[in-house]
């Protein structure tokens, strides 16, 4: 099993740069519309669907941060951002991706989480999706 998954973005995606910046707001939007999803059900479905905070060390600066979890079941999800090696015979700009990675100490139940969060990512930037097992998600207009 792959400990990290990848989500791509390609010339199709909506987005064309991304900075950890940008993933912070995406992560800070999931908990938001979680939060809505609990209030509408009439229950805590925030700190059910999404129970960790996110935390950045000063190594991590601009690269990564991680998700530390606030319950006993979940442990941590490392969250970070890079950019695609081109071809040399490519015009094209690198284009970024992200790297959710799962830590030694990570549960099964961080590894749904981190599904979850890496489908919404994909999803939201219509990125390509390589999740932990290998197998390929698109979700970019072909």
């Amino acid at each position: 099993m792959d400990r990290s998954a990848y989500i791509n973005l390609v010339p199709k995606s909506n987005k064309k740069t991304l900075t950890i910046e940008d993933v912070k707001e995406l992560v800070s939007y999931y908990q938001e519309i979680t939060g809505k999803t609990g209030k509408q059900l009439g229950w805590e479905y925030s700190e059910a669907a999404f129970p960790y905070e996110l935390k950045e060390t000063p190594e991590g600066k601009g690269q990564w941060f991680y998700l530390k979890a606030i319950e006993d079941r979940y442990k941590m999800i490392l969250v970070g951002v890079g950019t695609q090696p081109q071809p040399l015979n490519s015009d094209d700009l690198p284009l970024p991706y992200i790297q959710v990675t799962l830590h030694e100490q990570s549960t099964h139940g961080d590894k749904g989480k981190a599904n979850e969060l890496c489908k919404f990512f994909a999803k939201k930037l219509e990125a390509e999706l390589k999740l932990f097992t290998g197998s390929i998600m698109y979700y970019y207009k072909r």
